[in-house]
C-alpha cells in the first residue's frame, strides 16, 4: 500500500507551450521560493505530463520560466524513475554517444534521431529544498539531458543537424499544431 499520494493527482492539466514560443527559447530563472506555489507547479507539471503521455516535462513547457522539471521515465532495463528537480544542473553527461529517436511534448507527433550520452548526472533540489543527485543511464539519461536542455532554452531540434534537421523543420512547418 502506498503511503504517499500519486504525483499529479491534485494538479491541473495546463496547456502545453509549442515550438516557436519565446519561453521555450529563453533560459529559465532560478527558483528562490520553495513554498506552496512551487508545490502546485510540480503537481501541475505531473498532471500535464501524464495527460500528454510524456516521460518528462519542464516548467517552460507550460509557460513558466522557472528551473523545474518532472519525470516518470524508464531506463533501458525498464526500471522506473519518478521525481522532480528544482534548479537542476547537469553535472555529468558521458559514456557512449547514441543517436536515438527523440520526441517532445512541445513538438507533438514528431521525432528525430538525436545524439545523447548514455549516462547523465543531475544535481538540484526537491520542492522542499532538500539536495538531490539523480543518476541516469540509457533512455533515462536521454530524458535528463532533454529536460535540462529545456531549462537552458533549447529543444531537441537544436541538437539535430544536417538533413535530419531540415526534414524535422519541414515536418514542423506542416504540423497541424503550427496553424
Amino acid at each position: 500500500m502506498r503511503n504517499a499520494s500519486i504525483p499529479g493527482t491534485h494538479g491541473r492539466v495546463r496547456p502545453l507551450t509549442l515550438l516557436g514560443k519565446p519561453v521555450l527559447h529563453t533560459p529559465c530563472e532560478e527558483v528562490t521560493d520553495f513554498g506552496p506555489e512551487l508545490a502546485r507547479l510540480v503537481d501541475d507539471l505531473f498532471a500535464t505530463m501524464y495527460a500528454a503521455q510524456g516521460v518528462g516535462l519542464a516548467a517552460n513547457q507550460v509557460g513558466e520560466s522557472l528551473r523545474v522539471f518532472v519525470y516518470d521515465c524508464p531506463d533501458d532495463e525498464d526500471v522506473r524513475h519518478l521525481g522532480h528537480v528544482v534548479n537542476p544542473r547537469l553535472v555529468e553527461a558521458d559514456g557512449v554517444v547514441i543517436r536515438g529517436p527523440e520526441g517532445c511534448l512541445s513538438l507533438p507527433g514528431l521525432e528525430a534521431g538525436t545524439e545523447r550520452y548514455d549516462h547523465a548526472v543531475v544535481e538540484g533540489f526537491t520542492m522542499t529544498g532538500e539536495q538531490v543527485t539523480i543518476h541516469g543511464t540509457g533512455f533515462f539519461a536521454r530524458c535528463l539531458q532533454h529536460e535540462c536542455d529545456h531549462l537552458e532554452g533549447k529543444v531537441y531540434a537544436d541538437r539535430v543537424g544536417g538533413w535530419r534537421h531540415r526534414r524535422l523543420m519541414r515536418q514542423v512547418a506542416r504540423a497541424p499544431w503550427r496553424r
